[in-house]
């Protein structure tokens, strides 16, 4: 059954129900974060496997078979180790870059298969490696997967859905990275257990699944009606957006997206665009929301949760097992983030979790400070227990907050003629504190020891100010009528709205209405 409502929009309000069409669009596109959550999850699980490690990382397999050579927090403590784990959010920071053309010039679907196929390649040598070299190969072409599903399925997602249910459609693709990073603990904790020593060969070879998934969905949905529109093809944007609005009545918004492009066309050089007065907030926003949720220390426990926990003093199959749990708290916190996302809003989720953070990861760290030493033989079965409740703790506030809500805003936020560059902007920051935390994180946990959890606390400190005094809350509001109704209203952002014309919306682009430059050389080109 499809749903009635209207979907509001550039001042006017748009029918629009919510069809089938738009529904099964986005779980399909949504699966490009099933892969990523995958490539997530699955590196922390192979990477406490004794096999692996023996093949492919003989010295830090040596250091854990030898109780008395290393201290609990620095046995994993290896740059080729970290590299296997980074090398993927390397090569996705440099894929961005041609994943922003891509996204323009082709459209948001052309660049999810293209992703697809990145992701099939990289699953098929990893699985097959037969020395390190092979192996980072592969995880550099699941990265290029990376760098492009990241930069298209946010965008796919929030330009496909009705304005009222966008937050939630979006939230889609973090709920897949969650499920995927479930998906990646469950593998690994039943690969771990086969005799022979090639179950991480199993572990890697099973993201095909996803893989498979994100190449048959890209070749399945339509494109945008943005994206058509956009790149010159009106008729069938106009068909496209009758179709997944469910509606003969879809003139009113068939022309807002027209004026929008339009307006976009006139931008020559997006990026250096994004740069101009008038686009501060939005970067500074996408730019600062991607630091702040590497910092939060959540990919830090996801990519390590197998290896954190062997440290803290669980055996090889609880370790596992409790990254398994914590998969599963992420899940079902995502899907509280979909349902409240656009009733509570932006703001009141990001600033609750930023308490329930602050106060876990204090708590872990006083524990660890008290309870595991460097060469301590575990934590007791209670404090253990304890320990895994925090982290869930800390994770279900992360997945209903950051972890979403990080993609979300800048895909919302940037207007049309900025937007494949804000989010490859937004995409390009993210995986580069990626790769700067999963590079360090073993370092810093051998350096730190339980301090790791309170320099985290530190940042979601300070990223929870950030959020109560300059994030304006964007539920419920279109895309294109950011600047009047958010950035004009801000206390402190209205002040970089001097140069958009009243009635401009969001879609001010290279020509001021009075035919005024708006201070880039048109003549330029991307």
């Amino acid at each position: 059954m499809v749903a009635g409502g209207m979907s509001v929009g550039g001042g006017k309000e748009f029918e629009a129900k919510i069809t089938p069409v738009v529904v099964i669009s986005c779980i399909l596109a949504a699966t490009g974060g099933l892969m990523f959550g995958y490539d997530v999850g699955v590196s922390g699980g192979v990477t406490s496997m004794g096999p692996f490690l023996k093949k492919f990382f003989p010295v830090v397999y040596r250091r854990t078979q030898d109780v008395g050579l290393n201290s609990n927090y620095c046995k994993y403590d290896n740059q080729g180790l970290q590299l296997f784990t980074s090398s993927l959010y390397l090569a996705g920071l440099t894929a961005t870059f041609f994943a922003s053309y891509t996204t323009r010039k082709l459209g948001r679907k052309v660049t999810m298969l293209i992703a697809g196929c990145f992701f099939i390649c990289g699953v098929t040598l990893n699985a097959a490696a037969q020395d390190l070299a092979m192996l980072i190969i592969g995880r550099i072409l699941l990265g290029c997967g990376v760098g492009f599903a990241n930069q298209a399925v946010p965008l796919f997602l929030s330009e496909i859905a009705p304005t009222r249910i966008r937050g939630a459609l979006n939230i889609l693709f973090q709920l897949m990275v969650t499920i995927g990073i479930l998906f990646a603990n469950l593998v690994n904790y039943g690969t771990a257990k086969i005799k022979g020593g090639w179950g991480w060969r199993l572990s890697l070879g099973l993201a095909g699944i996803p893989a498979g998934l994100l190449t048959l969905g890209a070749l399945i949905v339509v494109d945008t009606p943005n994206s058509l529109i956009e790149r010159g093809r009106l008729e069938e944007g106009k068909a496209v957006l009758r179709k997944i609005r469910g509606t003969d009545n879809i003139e009113p918004e068939y022309e807002e997206l027209l004026e929008a492009s339009r307006v976009a066309k006139q931008v020559k050089h997006p990026f250096r665009n994004l740069l101009m007065r008038r686009n501060r907030p939005q970067l500074v926003i996408a730019v600062a929301l991607q630091i702040f949720q590497q910092f939060t220390g959540i990919n830090a426990i996801m990519f390590y949760a197998p290896v954190l926990f062997n440290t803290v003093g669980f055996g090889g199959n609880a370790s596992l097992y409790s990254a398994v749990i914590t998969g599963a708290v992420n899940v079902l916190s995502t899907l509280v983030s979909i349902y409240s996302v656009d009733k509570v809003g932006r703001r009141m989720l990001l600033l609750e979790a930023g308490v329930q953070m602050f106060i876990s990861q204090v708590v872990i760290a006083i524990i660890l400070g008290i309870k595991v030493k460097d060469h301590s033989e575990s934590l007791s079965h209670g404090w253990a227990i304890f320990v895994v409740i925090l982290v869930c703790t800390f994770v279900s506030s992360f997945a209903w907050s950051w972890g979403p809500l990080g993609w979300l805003i800048p895909s919302e936020t940037f207007p049309l003629e900025t937007r494949s560059a804000g989010q490859s902007v937004t995409v390009c920051v993210n995986l580069l504190f990626t790769f700067v935390i999963a590079q360090a994180f073993l370092s810093m946990l051998c350096h730190f020891k339980f301090g790791i959890f309170l320099f985290f606390s530190g940042w979601v400190l300070i990223m929870s100010l950030f959020v109560l005094f300059l994030l304006p809350e964007t539920k419920n509001v279109p895309i294109e009528e950011m600047t009047e109704r958010v950035w004009k209203q801000h206390w402190f952002w209205k002040n970089f709205m001097d140069d958009v014309h009243p009635g401009a919306g969001n879609l001010e682009g290279g020509t001021k209405k009075n035919g005024h430059s708006n201070g880039f050389d048109p003549s330029s080109r991307l």
